[in-house]
Formats: structure tokens, sequence, C-alpha cells
């Protein structure tokens, strides 16, 4: 009778036990990013009508996401792809014209995770924060900027956006669905603020503050 209570606990612990996100494990993720700016534009410097400011949409591409475990709570998250494209919208003194300009951007981040709860808990909650360095380019005008620029040359409004390092504070939450795999939610936001210049000189400064939100289902090694 004793060997077969001690039996029945081995068997109760154990899916306990092989759910834990002991350290030194990996977690590789695929999914879906959605990156929307927040967009507050500054002016378009002159010669432009007064009050020429730009929006930017957002972009939704597939992503992979590695993660290391280094102990029961703190975790180093790093997210890939191969980047998102971006609409440039004309607003302001020219809201309606339509598309402006397109950017691509590719942003490298690294995320610090603190998972709250215990390590063989099914449901986590997490709190982040990151580094990224945000790539931007192959910037090209449109048909539309080059009608709108007054000094638009023979060969169209080139631009050109600044890269930048910026922070990204976020949440997430990951369930694991048996002893490999998971799935995983999180929201992140860029504060984020570039220069985008035109070939013809004149500049505008963004804040794009872009927020980030990942779904994705991996499996831990």
């Amino acid at each position: 009778m004793k060997t077969l209570v001690s039996a029945t606990l081995a068997l109760a612990i154990l899916p306990s036990l092989a759910l834990a996100q002991t350290a030194g494990s990996w977690l590789v993720q695929g999914g879906v990013t959605r990156i929307t700016p927040h967009v507050s534009s500054g002016a378009l410097t002159a010669p432009s009508p007064s009050g020429t400011t730009v929006d930017v949409q957002g972009d939704t591409q597939p992503t992979l996401q590695v993660t290391y475990v280094i102990d029961d709570h703190f975790a180093l998250a790093v997210p890939l792809g191969l980047g998102f494209k971006h609409k440039l919208m004309g607003s302001g003194a020219i809201q309606g014209v339509g598309q402006i300009g397109t950017v691509s951007a590719l942003p490298a981040s690294v995320f610090g995770q603190y998972r709250f709860g215990e390590a063989q808990d099914r449901f986590r909650p997490y709190a982040m924060l990151g580094m990224s360095y945000v790539y931007f380019h192959d910037a090209t005008g449109s048909a539309a900027l080059n009608g709108l620029n007054p000094l638009n040359p023979a060969t169209g409004t080139g631009l050109k956006v600044n890269s930048q390092f910026a922070i990204s504070p976020g949440l997430g939450m990951s369930y694991k669905i048996d002893d490999k795999w998971f799935i995983d939610l999180s929201y992140a936001k860029t504060l984020l603020k570039t220069t985008t210049t035109l070939s013809t000189g004149q500049t505008i400064r963004t804040t794009l503050d872009p927020s980030m939100m990942s779904l994705g289902v991996g499996m831990k090694f």
C-alpha cells in the first residue's frame, strides 16, 4: 500500500516538474507580429505647404523568437524577422493626397523578461524591458510626393530616414500546453523618434512610438 501511495504521488508530481522552465532552457517560437506606429509629426521644413505632416501605416509579418531562461524568473528574449514595410501617408496640409512614400524597418531588439509565478505554473505573465535599434532602409518617395514638392528634381524626390536606438517596455503572457509546447502573447511599445530628410534638403521630425503585438507558438528545449 505504501508503495502504491508513493508511486501515485510521484506520478502527480512529475507533470509539474516537466512543465518547469528550468535554468538553461531554450524557448523557440514562431508566429506573427504587428507593428503599429503611433505618429506625432512635426511639419516639413520650407519650401512646402504650411503644416505639411506625415502619418505612417502599420505592417504585419511572420517572426521568430529565441528565449534563454536564466532562472525561475528571469529570461532573455531576441525577436527575429526579415523586417517590416510601412506606407508613408500625407497628413495635415496635405491630408487626402494618399501615399507619399514607403520605408522598410528592421528592428533589432533584446528583451529582459521577469516572469511572475512559479517555474512549474502553466500560465505565467511577465514584464519586459528591451533595447532596440531600428534600422530604416529603402525609403522611396511616390509620384504624389514628386507632384507636391516644389523642389522635385527630374529623378524624383528621394527619402532617407535616420536609424535610431530606443527603449522598448512591454508585457506578455505564456501558457504551457504540455511539457514541450507553449503559446506566447506579448505587447511592447518602442519609444522612438526620428528625422526624415528629403533629397531636396527638407526635413521632418516624427515621433513614431510603434507598438508591437506578437502571437507565437513555441517549443522548450
